[in-house]
């Protein structure tokens, strides 16, 4: 873990203990949330070889969902240098061009869901449904909490110009879970339109 990258600049021990503290922390619950998807991406792909499976044609608006998670990834990657530099009105620019991404991503999934649900496909409809929708509102969630942290990372940008890059930290943290959101999100995609049971009965040894 780069510590020196995530040390206030001019914010004293306390600060700097506190901020590392911090990070540590986002490390693990990003260790233990991966692990978690990971365990339900076994799942999916044990219970896809059942015979009552049926493969779910993925909404379009995953595509989308896709885009705008990566570029509130780029976004918010782009606001902790300018935070550093005390440049506050690029910092908000693109911390808060992050935050929109965010919310539209939201959006985008819901806008899926309905799609499915005007076709009918309902939770209890079949497996694949259920895992859909089960994994795409668990990464929803995790998302909804990142914009929480988020709103904390753009109240920091408020300070005068000369405590922004002390404050910066909280912008890097805040970029550093929008890129695991992003890791997630693409594992989940591929899992979701890629794996098939033939897929699976061969990684398995079993094809």
């Amino acid at each position: 873990m780069n510590t020196h990258a995530l040390t206030p600049l001019g914010g004293g021990a306390e600060a700097t203990t506190h901020a590392r503290a911090v990070a540590t922390a986002l490390w693990l619950f990003m260790g233990v949330a991966g692990t978690f998807f990971s365990l339900f991406v076994v799942a999916y792909g044990m219970r896809m070889d059942a015979p009552d499976w049926s493969p779910l044609a993925m909404p379009w608006q995953l595509g989308l969902s896709t885009a705008l998670l990566l570029a509130g990834s780029v976004l918010m990657q782009r606001a902790g240098p300018a935070a550093e530099a005390g440049r506050r009105a690029p910092a908000s620019r693109w911390l808060i061009g992050g935050g929109v991404a965010a919310a539209a991503f939201l959006g985008s999934q819901l806008w899926a869901w309905q799609d499915l649900i005007d076709q009918r496909v309902w939770l209890a409809g079949n497996p694949a449904a259920s895992f859909f929708y089960v994994l795409t509102a668990l990464h929803g969630l995790h998302v909804l909490g990142g914009l929480v942290a988020w709103s904390v990372a753009a109240q920091a940008l408020s300070l005068p110009a000369s405590e922004l890059p002390a404050a910066a930290w909280r912008v890097r943290l805040c970029a550093r879970y929008w890129h695991f959101l992003l890791a997630v999100w693409l594992a989940l995609f591929a899992v979701l339109a890629v794996l098939t049971p033939e897929i699976v009965r061969f990684i398995c040894g079993r094809g």
